[in-house]
């Protein structure tokens, strides 16, 4: 049956939710447009009169969709050249969802985004639609086909999983730019004791390239390894000019929520560094360098506006 326009704006209005549920699952902008329009064909292709609730229709058919394209995934990422990382998303993208709540804020945090790979499909879809969308263990008992208590159990297991990989810290956005700006006065003072002093003893750093980009495969852990490795990365080279196509300016941001390092040459986004903080400083740091995974950062990053970089050459 043809769409009517009444039917069109009712999905239109349902996409911003839907592509949020989808980036939450997949941890990709790309593949979660990819599922929420494959969710608009299954909807151009329903008899949508006979569809009561069609939010609850929706958010059903999308997440079938996520968890098949999940099971995939798996299988993609054991042959994924180096560390797989989920793509980040700059301060203001829609595809963040809401943010109204420390749970919903959380969920979409690029810590949290990372722990989530290491849940089952039916885990990580549980933990996302009741944490970050508020859907009851009966609604999403209907959209996964459990039971209610099969819900509730997965559910509690999810959010251990969650709660044991990393220590809740929520930092505003003040904060963040100014732990930013610390962090980079450390990394290029060319003294080693300053980032120690600014990171966890267990700090860790990891990186994806996607075999497009050099990256190292396996992490830098503890501290003085994280800060030698940080200390030679922010030395300017003729090599790192070359490799990144020209001279970086470097900016201070969020990205899910959490502070960030842009990276760009001329407009282009070619790294993204997000920082995990917790009580006792750095924990972590997750640097995404693969281009593809950097598309949709480069086109929110073209369209804002954006103070002088805390860095003009690198």
């Amino acid at each position: 049956m043809a769409l009517t326009m009444t039917d069109v704006d009712r999905f239109e209005a349902a996409r911003p939710r839907l592509e949020a549920i989808a980036y939450r699952l997949l941890g990709s902008a790309s593949e979660a447009e990819d599922a929420v329009q494959d969710t608009f064909l299954r909807w151009q292709a329903a008899d949508v009169d006979r569809i009561d609730v069609p939010e609850a229709w929706l958010t059903k058919v999308l997440t079938n969709l996520c968890l098949n394209q999940l099971t995939s995934a798996r299988a993609r990422r054991e042959t994924y050249v180096g560390q797989w990382l989920p793509e980040p998303l700059l301060a203001g993208d829609p595809m963040l969802g809401p943010a109204d709540t420390a749970e919903q804020r959380e969920s979409v945090s690029y810590a949290v985004l990372t722990l989530l790979e290491r849940l089952t499909p039916n885990e990580r879809a549980v933990y996302v639609l009741r944490e970050a969308f508020g859907h009851s263990h009966r609604e999403i008992a209907e959209i996964l086909d459990l039971t209610e208590a099969a819900s509730q159990q997965i559910f509690h297991r999810a959010k251990k999983h969650v709660a044991d990989g990393r220590s809740r810290t929520e930092i505003d956005e003040a904060a963040a730019r100014r732990i930013v700006e610390e962090f980079l006065a450390a990394a290029t003072s060319g003294q080693t004791d300053l980032l120690v002093r600014m990171l966890t003893e267990d700090a860790v750093a990891i990186g994806d390239g996607g075999g497009k980009v050099p990256a190292r495969a396996k992490a830098f852990e503890g501290a003085i390894a994280v800060a030698k490795f940080m200390r030679g990365l922010f030395k300017p080279s003729e090599a790192k000019r070359a490799l990144i196509g020209g001279s970086a300016d470097i900016w201070a941001t969020t990205a899910n929520g959490a502070p960030a390092l842009v990276v760009a040459v001329d407009g282009r986004v070619v790294g993204i560094m997000c920082l995990e903080v917790d009580a006792e400083g750095i924990a972590a740091f997750r640097s995404q360098v693969n281009p593809d995974k950097l598309e949709r950062a480069t086109r929110r990053w073209a369209a804002t506006e954006h103070e002088a970089p805390l860095l003009h050459t690198f």
